[in-house]
C-alpha cells in the first residue's frame, strides 16, 4: 500500500475507488465502507482511503496502527492528511474537483450517511450525489452499522472506553482494544515476586480506558499469549509515570526492546494501593486465578 503521511503534495495515476473520513478507531463502520471499497478493486481501479488526521487527541488508534489495520483490507492508496486549513477551508466542489478527481482520480465515492466535508462541514453526501454526473463519479452512500440500539461511532467507542466496558468497545470495533509499545525494563518487582511481567509505555496521545487490571491477549514475540495486565502509575512500588504493565501465563521470553501488543479485553478491577509489597502478591496471585477462570470460560 502507498502511504502518504501528513502532506497535502499526494497524487495516485490510476482511477479509484476512494473513501473519506477520520477513520479514528476503525470501528465496524469504517470497516463496512473499507469493505465496499475493497469490493470495488479491479484491475482498472485502485483502492483508496482518505483519513483526515483528527485534531482532537488522544486517539483510539495511533497513525501508525491505523496504517496497518486500512493495509489489511486490500487498499492501494492511503493518504493520511493533515487537519490545516489548506484543507479545511475548501469548498465542498472545490474540495471534489482538486482532491477526489485531479488527486484521486477517483471513479467510485463510498461514504456513510452522516459524511460531511469542505469548509464548516457544509457539503454531505447528498451533495457528492447531486454533482456525481457532473464529476464522472458513482456515489455509495452505506447506512451506519448499529449496535445495542445506537448507531456505532468514534465517540460510542471513547465512551465505553472512558468507563472500561471493553466487551462492548469490542462490539463495537470488531477487535478487542489495542495498546502497543516497546517492552521497556521495569523495577523487576513482578521477578521477584516469581511473577515476571513485561511493561510498555503507551505512544503519547493514546486513549486509555481507566487505570485498573484488565484481562488481555497479547501478541509477544511472534505469538499470542493470554495475560493480565495493569494500566495505572504503579502506586505501592512507583506511581511516577503511566505504564501497561502485563503478567503472560506461560510465557519465558526476552523481548526487552521489541514492540508488543496488548489486546484489552476485560476489566477486572480498578488500581490500588496496598499496604505492603507482601500484600501487593497476594493480589496479584488472586488476579491471576481469575483471569484463569475468565479464559477458561470465555
Amino acid at each position: 500500500m502507498k502511504y502518504f503521511s501528513n502532506t497535502t503534495d499526494f497524487s495516485w495515476e490510476k482511477p479509484t475507488a476512494v473513501t473519506l473520513g477520520k477513520f479514528d478507531g476503525l470501528h465496524r463502520g469504517h470497516q463496512k465502507l473499507l469493505a465496499e471499497v475493497s469490493r470495488l478493486r479491479s484491475q482498472e481501479v485502485s483502492s483508496a482511503v482518505f483519513a483526515i488526521a483528527p485534531p482532537e487527541r488522544p486517539y483510539l488508534l495511533s497513525p501508525e496502527e491505523k496504517r496497518e489495520m486500512i493495509e489489511r483490507y486490500n487498499m492501494d492508496c492511503m493518504v493520511a492528511c493533515p487537519f490545516i486549513p489548506e484543507i479545511l477551508h475548501m469548498a465542498p466542489e472545490e474540495f471534489i474537483r482538486r482532491i477526489l478527481k485531479e488527486r484521486l482520480h477517483a471513479r467510485y465515492v463510498v461514504v456513510g450517511t452522516d459524511f460531511r466535508f469542505g469548509y464548516q462541514r457544509s457539503g454531505d453526501a447528498a451533495l457528492l450525489q447531486a454533482v456525481q454526473k457532473t464529476y464522472g463519479l458513482q456515489v455509495l452512500v452505506l447506512e451506519k452499522e448499529c449496535c445495542r440500539g445506537r448507531e456505532i461511532s468514534s465517540t460510542y467507542v471513547r465512551e465505553a472506553l472512558e468507563v472500561g466496558d471493553m466487551e462492548l468497545v469490542q462490539e463495537l470495533l470488531g477487535y478487542a482494544y489495542p495498546v502497543q509499545g516497546i517492552v521497556q525494563h521495569g523495577h523487576q518487582l513482578g521477578r521477584r515476586l516469581g511473577m515476571p511481567t513485561i511493561n510498555l509505555i503507551p505512544e503519547p496521545g493514546k486513549l486509555l480506558p481507566p487505570s485498573g487490571v484488565y484481562f488481555s491477549d497479547v501478541e509477544a514475540g511472534g505469538r499470542w499469549y493470554q495475560g493480565v495486565t495493569n494500566i495505572g502509575v504503579k502506586p505501592t512500588v512507583d506511581g511516577s509515570f503511566l505504564g501497561v504493565e502485563t503478567y503472560l501465563y506461560d510465557f519465558h521470553q526476552d523481548i526487552y526492546g521489541r514492540e508488543t501488543k496488548v489486546h484489552l479485553r476485560h476489566y477486572c478491577r480498578p488500581e490500588r494501593k496496598f499496604e505492603s509489597v507482601e500484600a501487593l502478591k497476594h493480589q496479584m496471585e488472586k488476579d491471576i486465578y481469575s483471569g484463569k477462570e475468565y479464559f477458561r470460560v470465555s
